[in-house]
């Protein structure tokens, strides 16, 4: 009787734990299914057509590991060719964030100080300004600078305009400090750092994996032909360093993963690139009035802080950003570029990659 009595104890006993255990297995499954709270909002949204359709694709990493990754649409609209992740775009201004940091990289050698007048590194260039217009103010879009044949539109230091010009100064630069072409600097980085599939475009030469970019308008999608640009050599060489550079995805994530965890920058220069130095709006980010460091838009006006940048131009547009806190690093590329209504202003540009930016730094992968 004792042992049927200390077996009952046991039995009833093991029953106890294992609905504790099925219990708390329960409540586990519940948390991971609690975890992502994005993944149907954004499959959900690149469905829709109104105001526009999507035609892209979508990489997500948190601590190194993929979270969601999406392809949809065409890269080739005619022959009805899927668009891939490891398919080539043009990553249009997301190429300052690489011109800046090939600065700083320089900075660090001591060949460039960031408070010094442009001229002491463009002796050739002949207007005023020269001397008033810092290597500072170029980075983070205080120069005043729209064309360099004009006058500044406000004093230097004193202001935001957005300036390619300004960027493509910064290229200039780093040529005459290096004696190195932009292309050859900014190519040797990515073979440093593993992205295979990065480069600077350039005229006349196998532009590998690349993907057409296309305009959309009135709902037809029609190819946009580089050569119909207006882009000339020279022209072109002066605009690599604001927004010549192809890229993908993975890439990319490469690029973001180790440029934000201390690979590529000193600690106390990368905190220099990512700390504000000026604010503006954009359209990539809501036209919230931001901060704008080097080559970097920093929204610390958001509960959750993001940094990244938006790109477009012929016929692509992206936005990439980084979450600090949770180490989470976002990537959308769209080979279709908006052109209705008033397509200059950017919201409709920008439509999908605000709204997936607003799903993730709401979602827990913000928080």
């Amino acid at each position: 009787m004792k042992y049927i009595f200390k077996f009952s104890i046991l039995f009833f006993t093991i029953i106890i734990f294992s609905c504790g255990d099925n219990k708390n297995k329960t409540n586990n499954e519940n948390e991971n299914q609690l975890v992502d709270d994005y993944s149907a909002k954004i499959d959900s949204l690149i469905l829709t057509t109104n105001p526009r359709k999507f035609n892209g694709v979508i990489l997500i990493t948190q601590n190194g590991e993929t979270k969601y990754s999406k392809e949809y649409g065409f890269s080739d609209f005619e022959k009805k060719i899927p668009i891939n992740l490891n398919d080539n775009f043009r990553i249009q201004s997301n190429s300052k964030q690489i011109t800046a940091v090939l600065i700083l990289k320089e900075v660090e050698k001591g060949h460039i100080d960031l408070n010094k007048p442009i001229n002491e590194y463009l002796p050739e260039l002949k207007q005023t300004w020269t001397d008033s217009v810092t290597v500072h103010q170029l980075l983070n879009m205080s120069s005043g600078i729209v064309d360099i044949e004009k006058r500044l539109i406000f004093e230097p230091g004193k202001g935001y305009r957005y300036s390619n010009p300004g960027y493509g100064l910064l290229g200039s630069i780093l040529e005459n400090v290096t004696g190195k072409e932009f292309n050859e600097s900014a190519n040797q980085l990515f073979k440093e750092l593993g992205m295979k599939n990065t480069y600077c475009y350039q005229f006349d030469k196998p532009n590998t994996g690349l993907v057409n970019g296309h305009s959309l308008e009135n709902g037809k999608v029609n190819i946009v032909e580089f050569d119909s640009i207006g882009f000339t050599k020279e022209s072109w060489k002066d605009f690599i360093p604001a927004g010549g550079i192809i890229s993908n995805v993975y890439d990319l994530n490469i690029w973001e993963t180790k440029l934000h965890n201390g690979k590529i920058l000193s600690s106390g220069i990368y905190k220099q690139m990512i700390t504000p130095s000026n604010r503006g709006p954009h359209a990539a980010f809501a036209n919230d009035t931001i901060g704008y460091a080097y080559g970097l838009r920093i929204h610390d006006q958001h509960s959750t802080k993001h940094l990244g940048h938006g790109g477009r131009g012929i016929g692509f547009v992206s936005i990439k950003f980084y979450i600090p806190e949770t180490d989470v690093d976002v990537i959308i590329w769209e080979n279709i570029y908006a052109m209705d209504g008033d397509w200059r202003g950017g919201n409709l540009v920008y439509h999908f990659e605000n709204k997936i930016r607003e799903i993730v730094v709401n979602s827990n992968l913000g928080k």
